[in-house]
């Protein structure tokens, strides 16, 4: 008779014993990283086994057996538990939450795997000849070349890298050659983008470069028999390419070779329920334990990124050119609204901009951050505002497909009033704009145009969404407007100007962050134009045209603005010169747990090098009926916040205590 220690899905923070009858399986007896059914109260439960220990070192009277021991899939892997380990300590959540959460729900049920698919390429595992094939017409230049040679020198071994390179200076070109020679080794590649709209595009360059290779997509929107086969063509190894969103950097790779984070900066990359983690640093982690080279590429790197450069942690590496012989950087002009009126939302600058390109048959993208038709529907008459009755936010005006008020945070719809519901005014007005309306009045000032508006609401499938974008790239549509699903990722040949509109709002931002996440935004956006030999230009409309940030932008100068930002971090205490988690509350009164963040902060004794704050309400105080406040932690030492965290973890009351629940967000990036 063995011990079986064992990780169960339930919110608590310790292993279950089982003990397992040397009969059961004896072809391939339980170990470390089985999964197993085992009775848990009245039900039985899928788990994983973390430790086998010996019957005679355990009180074993009241232990009940292993109900079985499943050998449908791989058995996980010292290092994938290792990882999961580490998630959970660093994140504070229970460590059989954490593996149960970073498999798919099939693998954590009763049910049956479905059965093993035959591979379309005719090679199971990818590892052939066939399977490292690289078709590509591109020529790599000078700055790319240099790349690959300083990564792939790199291969067998842990090193971090930033590929550092301006928007159209063809990362994805360095990330393929990197691949084809990782693949040339038998070797697993894992290659992560922030968005699943961002996927379609590059699963078809991927699939267009390497054709005879087993390709594993990994994202949240797919169905749980998708996912599932995926899911274990990465683990067996079957597939030599993973692509996917943060989640795919939690699937078991038994031969990874290459690590590849696009956009690392995206702010996509942090879980926001369950285990709260950072795909990027979790990606990190993940290289470091396989002993082989991670790449993080962006053309606007994160501030902890170019943080942990400057510090010679990571290795730097820039592509300052764009791929495209030819093709330039584009033209940033800022149009002073204090000067130029806007009508409808649109300067005459703008206007005149877009109209050029219509003459020259060139494209166009008017880049709103903002969905809808407008924010705000008001009576003018008395200042009442269409409010959610379950949030503390605005209801947003939609006028086409379902129309109505939208609470874009609760997704809650109301009908349009017919009259003020205060004053009985019939003259309600939209405050405001948002896709919708600005694509209504380009369709008034462009009636020869064809508009296409690209946005959550009039691409809800990622199918539509895929079709929408390979149409842009052939040169379909004179005019798009866009939200932030077109600021990166795309080649849109024929695309030549990007106006950005509302650009100030982020500016009037109390998040500290504000500058760095709109400076990413409007590079981002603004390097969809011009990159083939026609010239781009950007217009960014704003009443700030002297602002550092936009002055930054206009010379293409990251390196000065990720400067001065980070003198600016250091001086106010701010992240990455702090390290930060934030214990989070939940109640049906915000009193209740304002009160019970006060409570948790004298819970135990905080050390000198912890500054703990005053409990605040979140910036959006209640959502979908729920009030919400918060309470931050710093600390110069990150190995103090930790240890301080377990202590104070472990105090903390049951998530269902007295009408309020709670977590805590390590290394959190949103305080709204």
């Amino acid at each position: 008779m063995r011990v079986l220690r064992v990780a169960l899905d339930v919110p608590i923070a310790k292993l279950f014993d089982y003990l397992i009858d040397s009969v059961i399986n004896s072809a391939t007896p339980a170990a470390v990283g089985d999964r197993v059914v085992v009775p848990f109260g009245t039900r039985q439960r899928v788990g994983v086994v973390v430790e086998v220990a010996d019957a005679s070192a355990v009180a074993v009277s009241r232990l009940k057996p292993v109900t079985r021991v499943l050998e449908d899939a791989p058995r996980l892997s010292a290092a994938w538990l290792e990882q999961m380990r580490f998630l959970a300590t660093y994140y504070q959540r229970p460590f059989g939450e954490t593996v149960a959460g970073a498999l798919p729900a099939r693998l954590r049920s009763l049910k049956p795997l479905p059965k093993r698919r035959k591979s379309a390429a005719g090679s199971s595992s990818g590892t052939g000849a066939a399977g490292h094939r690289l078709v590509s017409s591109h020529q790599p230049n000078s700055a790319q070349i240099q790349a690959i040679e300083r990564i792939s020198a790199a291969l067998g071994s842990f090193r971090t890298f930033l590929l550092h390179g301006i928007t159209g200076s063809g990362k994805t070109e360095v990330y393929l050659r990197l691949i084809a020679e990782v693949l040339s080794r038998g070797l697993q590649a894992l290659v992560l983008v922030p968005e699943i709209g961002l996927t379609p595009q590059l699963e078809a360059r991927f699939r267009q470069a390497f054709p005879d290779a087993r390709i594993a997509v990994l994202h949240s929107a797919l169905e749980d028999a998708a996912r599932t086969h995926a899911w274990l063509d990465a683990a067996r190894g079957d597939a030599s390419i993973i692509l996917g969103t943060r989640l795919a950097v939690l699937t078991p790779l038994p031969r990874l070779g290459i690590v590849v984070v696009d956009e690392e900066h995206d702010a996509s990359f942090k879980q926001h329920e369950g285990l709260r983690y950072s795909g990027r640093d979790a990606a990190v982690l993940r290289a470091k334990l396989a002993d082989c080279p991670v790449v993080l590429g962006t053309a606007t790197p994160s501030l902890e990124t170019w943080f942990n450069c400057r510090a010679g942690r990571y290795a730097l590496l820039t592509l300052p050119e764009r791929a495209v012989p030819g093709a330039q950087l584009p033209t940033v002009r800022t149009v002073d609204l204090r000067i130029e009126s806007a009508e409808h939302g649109l300067a005459k600058p703008v206007l005149e901009a877009i109209r050029a390109r219509l003459a020259r048959g060139e494209q166009s993208l008017i880049f709103i951050n903002r969905r809808g038709y407008a924010p705000v529907l008001a009576c003018e008459a008395c200042g009442w505002a269409a409010g959610c009755t379950r949030c503390s936010a605005r209801m947003v005006l939609h006028t086409t497909a379902v129309g109505g008020l939208h609470c874009h945070h609760c997704g809650a719809l109301e009908k349009v009033p017919r009259e003020c519901p205060t004053c009985g005014n019939v003259d309600l007005r939209p405050v405001g704009r948002g896709t919708q309306r600005i694509e209504e009045t380009l369709t008034a000032l462009f009636p020869e145009a064809h508009i296409l508006r690209i946005d959550r609401d009039s691409t809800r499938q990622r199918a539509q969404l895929a079709r929408t974008l390979e149409g842009i790239g052939r040169g379909e549509g004179d005019i798009l407007v866009g939200t932030q699903l077109l600021a990166k990722g795309h080649d849109f040949p024929n695309l030549t100007l990007v106006c950005v509109l509302n650009a100030d709002s982020a500016l009037l931002s109390t998040d500290y962050r504000s500058a760095e996440r709109l400076f990413a935004t409007l590079a981002q956006v603004g390097g969809r134009s011009g990159r083939r030999e026609q010239p781009g230009e950007v217009l960014v409309q704003t009443r700030y045209p002297g602002h550092p940030m936009f002055q930054a932008l206009i010379r293409h100068d990251y390196a000065g603005f990720a400067e001065s930002q980070l003198a600016e971090r250091e001086g106010a205490g701010f992240p990455p010169f702090v390290h930060e988690a934030a214990l989070r509350a939940e109640a049906s009164k915000l009193e209740v747990a304002m009160a019970f963040l006060r409570a948790a902060a004298r819970l135990v004794e905080v050390p000198e090098a912890i500054q703990v704050y005053d409990p605040v309400p979140h910036v959006i105080t209640r959502r979908a009926g729920v009030e919400r406040a918060q309470l931050l932690l710093q600390s110069s030492s990150r190995p103090a916040l930790q240890e301080f965290l377990r202590l104070w973890s472990a105090t903390l009351p049951a998530s269902t205590s007295s009408g309020v629940r709670w977590h805590l967000d390590v290394d959190p990036i949103e305080f709204d």
